[in-house]
């Protein structure tokens, strides 16, 4: 049996687009047990870890929104073009965004078996952090003036 990729793609998609701290519980809906998952932040190594990051995320951001604003797919391979909205619960008060992309490999099953994030956390974390971001931006000026 063939198993429809563009179908559980379409699936992930409007999972992340819809989810909640309590939709975070539905995560094996639409990745594998033992998936690999490596963001410029984290490394990890299940579907349980992976719902441990998401319920995190729910802990230190208000109103996180994912868009997505392309998909390919060749395959049971996938590129996710991504805008992550959210509001900073501690330092930043304007609503940020972090720009990203992620290649997902499909299991014959149709969930996720491997994530590669890929954004620039120095851009669209650190260089907006009071104290931090000052000091990036003062190196910043003085490597590449």
């Amino acid at each position: 049996m063939d198993i429809d990729h563009a179908a559980s793609l379409t699936r992930l998609t409007r999972y992340f687009e819809t989810l909640t701290r309590q939709s975070v519980g539905n995560l094996g809906e639409f990745y594998a047990p033992n998936v690999y998952l490596k963001t410029p932040l984290h490394e990890v190594r299940s579907a349980a870890e992976v719902a441990t990051l998401l319920t995190h995320l729910f802990e230190r951001v208000d109103v996180p929104r994912i868009e997505f604003t392309a998909t390919l797919l060749q395959h049971n391979q996938a590129l996710l073009v991504w805008n992550l909205h959210f509001h900073a619960k501690r330092w930043l008060e304007d609503e940020q965004v972090i720009h990203g992309a992620s290649h997902l490999r499909l299991a014959v099953d149709g969930r996720v078996a491997y994530q590669r994030d890929y954004w620039d956390a120095t851009e669209d974390i650190y260089v907006k952090l009071p104290i931090f971001g000052r000091l990036l931006r003062w190196l910043r000026h003085r490597l590449f003036r």
